[in-house]
């Protein structure tokens, strides 16, 4: 449920990284793991009550209809297929209004409310990451099938894959319920976590991934829903800083996963996008976030959970 949008800074950080090592006419494709960070509708299509099919969410898209993102416009995949010069949105695998022809230039297998644990998609009903996974292997066969081996093999190998997740398994699993607490301290958790990224890491690789984007964790404890929470250090206004120490720590080590995939992995180039302090820079100056005063940056929510998603108009996707 999390969830926390990988915001402008993030955006900016993939744009002039891969623009460094790349041309616009190299990047096919746009493909999406993570959570609502980055869902673009697949919750709409399966049995949870975690949903963002109704107003005001996509207040600000085409049309102002809600899509299933956690916002009221676009989120960031969107915008970095836009700049990309490809569709300005990427579309939700599970969509039943888009087909192979519309994923060909990019795809969103994310899910609102998963993490890298699989008990982590138990808590709401929501997809696993490994079930992601077999949605992209499905995704495989038919864009073999629409466009033959040679023209999908080279989306599938020059595409940029973005992978936004991982803040739900602290907030909805390991600190809301007993059952991973009870196996792992903290440090262990997220040492569990990060063999589960490895591995994932490793899995679309042997897929055919090469440009691959990996998110790291917020200040998770600056998120609306803990701040209003945190009673014992304030009036709804104080983070919990326990919890951005474990972001921290985590992140630390994600670096580092990083940098050991790109040594094991041949032809990866495998980027670690930390979006922490930045975003720390939106809880303490916000008013450098807001673009005048009717025309605010949109805003990537779940439930009580709220955060800027990136620059955009208010026009549209």
């Amino acid at each position: 449920m999390a969830l926390l949008s990988n915001t402008p800074w993030l955006i900016l950080a993939h744009l002039l990284v891969f623009l460094t090592t790349t041309t616009l006419a190299k990047v096919p494709a746009v493909i999406v793991f993570g959570d609502s960070s980055v869902d673009a509708g697949n919750n709409n299509q399966i049995s949870t009550v975690l949903k963002s099919n109704f107003a005001p969410y996509g207040r600000d898209f085409y049309g102002g209809r809600a899509t299933g993102r956690f916002s009221n416009g676009k989120v960031p995949p969107d915008f970095i297929s836009e700049a990309f010069g490809l569709r300005p949105f990427v579309p939700a695998y599970l969509d039943p209004m888009f087909n192979i022809s519309d994923f060909a230039s990019g795809v969103c297998f994310a899910s609102a409310g998963t993490g890298f644990d699989n008990a982590t998609s138990d808590v709401l009903n929501v997809i696993p990451l490994w079930k992601e996974v077999e949605y992209y292997i499905d995704y495989q066969k038919k864009l073999r099938a629409y466009l033959g081996d040679k023209k999908a093999n080279t989306i599938i190998t020059q595409s940029i894959y973005l992978i936004s997740i991982g803040t739900n398994d602290f907030l909805e699993n390991y600190y809301t319920f007993p059952g991973r607490r009870s196996r792992y301290n903290i440090d262990q958790f997220q040492d569990f976590l990060l063999g589960i990224a490895e591995n994932f890491v490793k899995e679309i690789y042997g897929l055919g991934a090469r440009r691959i984007s990996l998110g790291g964790l917020p200040p998770m404890g600056c998120l609306p829903l803990e701040r209003t929470t945190n009673y014992m250090n304030g009036n709804g206004d104080t983070c919990i800083e326990s919890y951005n120490a474990v972001a921290l720590k985590f992140n630390e080590k994600m670096s580092g996963l990083v940098k050991k995939l790109n040594m094991e992995l041949p032809g990866a180039k495998v980027l670690f996008s930390n979006p922490y302090f930045i975003f720390l820079q939106i809880i303490r100056k916000p008013s450098s976030f807001v673009c005048s005063i009717n025309h605010i940056i949109p805003v990537v929510t779940s439930r009580n959970r709220t955060v800027a998603s990136g620059g955009g108009d208010g026009g549209g996707v």
